[in-house]
């Protein structure tokens, strides 16, 4: 008789587990998936948006660029073709939050540096100081991975109009003059359509755990 009840309470036993098993997959199952927003202009703080896109509710994207990184190199838009990207803009000479978004940014490639879908687009507020020896100076002393993660420079008028217009990112086109400067601690999060998918604060350690978990999100969402 004792073997008898023993043999089904082993057999209720793994009926329980499997029951947990499958209420659990159902559950999980049932769950709404993350997904991250795209942003448009008409999402973002207005003193963030050029005056030309206040309006502008779909269909924003990154414009094209034509700018020069730390080994000399032309960069564009094409060698972020089907490529997951993280932007910021910095100076190689800032005292202040630029050395604590590039050593997070460094975490953030360090994250990703077999990860062939990720690259990271760093570009310079200063471009005038920052040549390409001053990049390539900057890129090694912070350990930065060339096939992952660019450091740009070029025509001063491009630059800010992407933080501007593109990125919406800063609050301020600059006056055009010798020492006006544009300057955000955002970190953008761009789609492989070019699209933004999320805004962080590059010298905030939880939300750069964000951004990570974030890009996962993203991936998924390739995958699906």
């Amino acid at each position: 008789m004792g073997s008898f009840f023993a043999k089904y309470k082993f057999f209720g036993l793994v009926l329980l587990g499997l029951s947990a098993v499958i209420v659990y997959l159902f559950y999980n199952a049932l769950q709404p998936k993350k997904m991250l927003p795209v942003y448009q202009p008409s999402m973002v703080d207005p003193s963030l948006v050029d005056s030309t896109l206040h309006y502008k509710k779909k269909y924003h994207t990154i414009a094209d660029f034509s700018l020069t990184n730390q080994n000399g190199e032309t960069i564009t838009q094409a060698n972020y073709k089907d490529k997951i990207y993280v932007a910021d803009f910095f100076f190689t000479t800032c005292p202040t939050i630029c050395p604590i978004m590039t050593k997070n940014m460094a975490e953030i490639q360090n994250a990703v540096l077999d990860d062939p879908e990720v690259m990271l687009l760093s570009h310079s507020v200063t471009p005038v100081i920052d040549s390409v020896p001053q990049l390539k100076k900057y890129a090694l002393e912070k350990g930065v991975v060339d096939s992952k993660w660019n450091l740009v420079t070029g025509e001063k008028k491009q630059i800010y109009e992407l933080a501007r217009k593109s990125y919406l990112a800063v609050k301020t086109d600059g006056d055009g003059g010798p020492y006006d400067m544009i300057h955000t601690e955002n970190f953008i999060l761009v789609d492989k359509e070019r699209r933004i998918r999320g805004f962080y604060d590059g010298t905030n350690r939880e939300e750069i755990h964000k951004l990570l978990e974030d890009l996962k999100v993203l991936k998924e969402s390739y995958r699906e």
